[in-house]
C-alpha cells in the first residue's frame, strides 16, 4: 500500500486491536479473581458457621446441624452444597442438597486450621469449587480432627466471567472506534505540513511562487530546504543554459554577417558562383542560429512557465502592433475574445505564438484577418483567419518544418510556422492549418484549460499523497 493514511489507519486499527483485547482479556481476568475471593470468603463463612453449630452426641456421634446457614443447603443440586467427615467416628455427614452424591475430597491428610481450595467433580456432572478446612473440636472422649467441606457449582464463576466478558464488548468497540478516530484526527493534524508543501508546490508549478515559504515544522524543514535548494539550482541552471545557447547564436551572427559581404565582395569580382555558394551557405547556418535563438526563447517544459497567458490582453496587444505595419493597417481585423480568459502557457512564449500566426495571416491576407478565442467544452480554441491565397493542399503538412517557404517573394525566414511547432509540442497544444472552404487560411490552436489542468494536478497530489 502506498498511501501514508491507508497504511497509518491499518497500523492504528491492528494496534488498538491487540491493546483493548489485551486489556479486555486482563479486566476480565480481574473480575474472575475478585469474584473468585468474593465466592472463597462466602465459603469461609460458612465453614465457618458450620464450625460453631456441630454437636457430638453423649455416644460420641457427630450430629447434623438442625438450622442450615443458607436455604440454598435445602435444595437438591442447587448448586450449594456441604460435606462434614469424621474420620475417627467414621462418620459422614452431607447436605440436603447433595441428596445422595458424595463428594470425593482427597484422601490425604491436611494440617488443622488451613484453608484448601480446589475444583472437583459434583453432582450431575458438574465441577465445584470446593473450599475444605480441618479443625480439630472438642468431643466426649477428647478433641477431634472433623473435615468441613463448602462447595459451589464452578459454572456460577465461569457464568459471571462470560457474562461479564459480553457487558464490556459494547463498550470496548466504542472505545476502538474513539481511539481509531482520534488516531485519524492525529494523522489528518500531523500530516497538515505536507499536504501543505504539496499546495506550495502547486503554486511553485503554477508560478505563482518561486520557493517554498513560510514556517514549517522542524521535522519538515529540512526537506523544505532541499527543495527550495533545488528549486533555485534548477532556475539558476537554466537561466545560465539558455543565455549560453543565446550567446552561442548572437557570436555567430557576426562571422555569417561577414560571410555574407564576402560573397557579395565575390559576386562583384566576378566569382558568382562562390558567391551563390556562400550565400546559401550562410542562409542555412543563419536560419540555424534564428531557429535556435528563437527556441532559447521557449520555456524548457509547461511546469517552468513564468505564469499563465492573459488571452485578450497579449492578442490586443499583438493587432495593435500589427495594424501599424505596411500591411496590417490596409486590412480589416475582426477580433473576438471572450472576456478572462487565460491558458497554461507562459506569457512569453503565448506572445510568440500568436504574434507568428498573425504576423503570417497579416503577410497573405488581402482584406480582413479574423481572430477568435473562446472556452469551449473544458478547453480553449484560438482560431486566426485570413482571406488570402491559402495553401496547396499538398504542402500543408510540410508547413511546421523549419527553413520551409512556400513563396520567396515575401519577407520571413519560414521559421514562425516551426516555432509555433515546438511551442505546441511544449504545451502538448494540438495545432490545425487548414485552407478555408470560402476561401483563404486558419489556424486553429487548442489549449487545455487552465482550470482543469491545475485541478488535475491537485488531485494527482492528493492521491500521491493517499
Amino acid at each position: 500500500m502506498r498511501s501514508l493514511h491507508g497504511r497509518f489507519i491499518i497500523t492504528s486499527l491492528i494496534a488498538v486491536s491487540i491493546c483493548l483485547a489485551a486489556a479486555s482479556v486482563a479486566l476480565v481476568q480481574i473480575f474472575a479473581d475478585s469474584y473468585s475471593k468474593r465466592v472463597q470468603n462466602e465459603l469461609t463463612g460458612h465453614i465457618n458457621r458450620l464450625a460453631a453449630v456441630i454437636r457430638f452426641s453423649p455416644g460420641g456421634r457427630l450430629q447434623v446441624p438442625e438450622n442450615p446457614p443458607d436455604n440454598r443447603f435445602l435444595i437438591p443440586y442447587g448448586g450449594l452444597y456441604w460435606q462434614i467427615d469424621d474420620p475417627v467416628g467414621k462418620a459422614e455427614v452431607r447436605s440436603s442438597s447433595l441428596f445422595d452424591y458424595v463428594l470425593p475430597l482427597p484422601e490425604e491428610s491436611h494440617p488443622v486450621g488451613i484453608m484448601h481450595q480446589y475444583r472437583l467433580s459434583g453432582p450431575e456432572g458438574k465441577d465445584v469449587l470446593v473450599q475444605e478446612r480441618v479443625l480439630s473440636l472438642a468431643a466426649p472422649e477428647g478433641r477431634r480432627p472433623i473435615r468441613i467441606a463448602v462447595a459451589v457449582n464452578a459454572d456460577e464463576v465461569d457464568s459471571a466471567r462470560l457474562g461479564f466478558a459480553l457487558d464490556i464488548l459494547p463498550y470496548v468497540a466504542v472505545l476502538a472506534a474513539l481511539l481509531v478516530l482520534m488516531s485519524i484526527g492525529q494523522l489528518c493534524i500531523g500530516l497538515r505540513p505536507l499536504d501543505r508543501i504539496g499546495r506550495d508546490l502547486e503554486a511553485v508549478r503554477d508560478r505563482r511562487a518561486s520557493r517554498l515559504a513560510g514556517a514549517y515544522p522542524r521535522e519538515v524543514q529540512p526537506l523544505v530546504n532541499q527543495l527550495n535548494k533545488l528549486l533555485q539550482s534548477q532556475a539558476a541552471a537554466m537561466e545560465k543554459a539558455r543565455s549560453r545557447a543565446s550567446d552561442l547564436a548572437h557570436g555567430l551572427k557576426t562571422p555569417l554577417t561577414v560571410l555574407t559581404n564576402n560573397a557579395y565582395s565575390l559576386r562583384e569580382k566576378g566569382e558568382v558562383e562562390i558567391a551563390d555558394e556562400l550565400d546559401h551557405l550562410a542562409e542555412t547556418m543563419l536560419s540555424h542560429v534564428e531557429h535556435e535563438l528563437a527556441r532559447a526563447r521557449i520555456t524548457p517544459s509547461s511546469d517552468q512557465r513564468s505564469g499563465d497567458a492573459d488571452v485578450g490582453k497579449i492578442i490586443n496587444e499583438t493587432v495593435r502592433m500589427l495594424r501599424h505595419t505596411e500591411a496590417g493597417e490596409c486590412l480589416g481585423w475582426e477580433i473576438d475574445v471572450a472576456d478572462h480568459l487565460s491558458v497554461p502557457v507562459d506569457p512569453h512564449d503565448f506572445r510568440e505564438l500568436a504574434g507568428n500566426v498573425l504576423e503570417n495571416a497579416c503577410k497573405w491576407a488581402r482584406s480582413r484577418i479574423g481572430v477568435r478565442a473562446i472556452r469551449q467544452n473544458g478547453q480553449c480554441r484560438l482560431m486566426i483567419e485570413d482571406d488570402g491565397p491559402g495553401v496547396l493542399p499538398e504542402r500543408l503538412p510540410d508547413l511546421p518544418r523549419r527553413g520551409v517557404r512556400l513563396d520567396r517573394l515575401k519577407p520571413g525566414s519560414g521559421l514562425g510556422l516551426a516555432i509555433i511547432s515546438e511551442i505546441a509540442a511544449v504545451y502538448d497544444l494540438t495545432l490545425t492549418l487548414e485552407n478555408r472552404v470560402e476561401g483563404g487560411f486558419r489556424a486553429e490552436v487548442v489549449f487545455p484549460d487552465v482550470i482543469a489542468s491545475r485541478t488535475l494536478r491537485l488531485d494527482a497530489l492528493d492521491a500521491l499523497a493517499k
